[in-house]
Formats: structure tokens, sequence, C-alpha cells
């Protein structure tokens, strides 16, 4: 397996570049950059809010700032994949005219570009410099990769298609409701959420929701609900002045305590370390 990491310590710009056997995200995943995923070889089924696809070879995604996500196994073992994180303070550092060139990732939750629908040449240029950038380490090199990062986003939003590309269809119809059931806990996160409950409404059995959420998500049911509700509490802590008890119970945690144990679990932080930050 071969591996190139690099993460600047302040959350705002980290390269991952891996190339090895397939493997399975354990955390819930969202953070305050913008994600650049690029598919190099392989293939990884690719969560993202209410819906999930297959990526492959020479596809490109790019997730918004806090959006929740996930990637898992694919049919292939194997995969070679380039993954920027960077903060939205270096994309829009020189102003409204940078900002215009990237205004398509400011208006979605994520883009796809499919291999073919683009031309790659530009995209594997700035990809290889990139990471030979982050392995030579020469002098400037994160502000080198960092510009290069911008690059490559631009390089995506001038080639996106114009009309708005449809969502991709569900595997199954069982998994198209279980869509449903991922865009009722994205509005409804703040109320009492169960199984039994959201069985209920799609007239089918709490077991068959449980299987077949963590098949078409990558998510147990719990696991979801909890990384939705942590995710909301982290806007609040970083954006308002409501104490940690209030937050708690505003997004459908019944007991401070719980709220904290979770909120662990999900980020490896504790609430008051994002209210510092805040």
């Amino acid at each position: 397996m071969e591996e190139l990491y690099y993460d600047n310590g302040n959350e705002t710009f980290l390269v991952h570049y891996r190339n090895g056997p397939s493997y399975r995200m354990t955390t819930s995943h969202f953070h305050a950059t913008y994600e650049f995923f690029y598919m190099m070889d392989g293939e990884r089924k690719f969560f993202i809010k209410d819906r999930t696809f297959v990526i492959e070879e020479g596809d490109i995604v790019v997730v918004a700032p806090n959006v929740l996500h996930r990637t898992t196994h694919a049919e292939t073992p194997d995969y070679e994949r380039l993954v920027v994180n960077v903060h939205e303070r270096y994309l829009t550092a020189d102003g409204p005219s940078r900002a215009e060139g990237l205004r398509p990732l400011f208006e979605r939750d994520y883009v796809l570009l499919k291999k073919g629908t683009y031309a790659s040449a530009a995209i594997d240029a700035l990809a290889e410099q990139m990471m030979r950038e982050m392995k030579e380490e020469q002098p400037g090199y994160e502000d080198y990769a960092r510009a290069l990062t911008v690059q490559l986003l631009i390089a995506c939003c001038r080639q996106l298609p114009v009309e708005t590309e449809e969502q991709p269809a569900a595997s199954n119809p069982m998994h198209e409701r279980i869509f449903e059931v991922v865009r009722y806990i994205n509005e409804h996160y703040m109320e009492e959420l169960t199984l039994e409950r959201l069985a209920e409404r799609l007239y089918v059995s709490p077991y068959s929701i449980s299987r077949s959420f963590k098949e078409a998500t990558g998510f147990t049911f719990v696991e979801y609900v909890n990384s939705v509700r942590v995710k909301e509490a982290i806007t609040l802590l970083l954006g308002s002045s409501l104490k940690v008890n209030v937050i708690a119970r505003k997004v459908g945690f019944g007991s401070v305590t719980h709220f904290g144990r979770v909120f662990k679990e999900v980020t490896g932080q504790a609430p008051l370390f994002y209210r510092k930050k805040g």
C-alpha cells in the first residue's frame, strides 16, 4: 500500500493520497472544509446527504462543508484516490473574482463529475503536481499546494454541465424508501426518532429498515441520527451563545449527559471544544 498524508494542524488544509486495499470509513464524516475527492483507480460507494452512488476511475466529487458523507466498499477490492480538504477562507482570499469562478461550489451540497464528461488531462496534471509538492516539501510547499487546490476546483467548476444533473437513481426500490427516511431524519432530527415510528410511516418492519439502512447509506440508523444531531449541534456551538444543555435539547437529545457522550463518540472532542472555537 502507498499512502501520503499531510495535515496543517488547524483543520483548514489536508492532503491524503491512498493506493491500496479497500477499507470502510468507521467514523461519521463531516467537516468545515470543502473536500475534493478524485477516484484515480477502482471504485467506492459514496453516500452524500440523502443519496448513494458508485464512483469509478476518473470520477470527481466535491463535497461542501458540513455535509454528512461516507464512503464504503464497492465490488473492486483495491483503489487509488486523492482527497484534499480546504477551508473556504483560502477559496475567497482574493475577493469576488475568485468567488465567481467557484460559484457552483458555493451553491450546491456537492458536485459530481463523471469520467468522459470533462477534460481529464488538466486535472491529472494538477493532481500529480500537488502530490509531488507534498512529497518533496520544498520551501512554500503548503502555499503552493493550496494554490493548486484552487486551480483544481476552478477547473471542476468550469467543466460542470450547464443543466442541473438528475440525482443518481437508487439501486433498488427499498433503498429509495430508505432515502425517504434519510430526508425525514434530516428535517426532523430534533424530534423523537425510532425505527418503530419510521417503519410505521413506511409500512415496513423495523428489521427491514435497519438492514436496508446500512446497505444504502453505510451507517446504522442510530449512527446516522446521532451524526445529524451532532452536526447541527456544532453549528449552534460555533454560531450562538446558547448553553450546552439548551443545544442538547434543541437537536433532539434527552439529556446533556447522553449528548456529551455521543458528541465525543462522533467528533472525538467534547462540546466545549467547539464552543471555545466559536
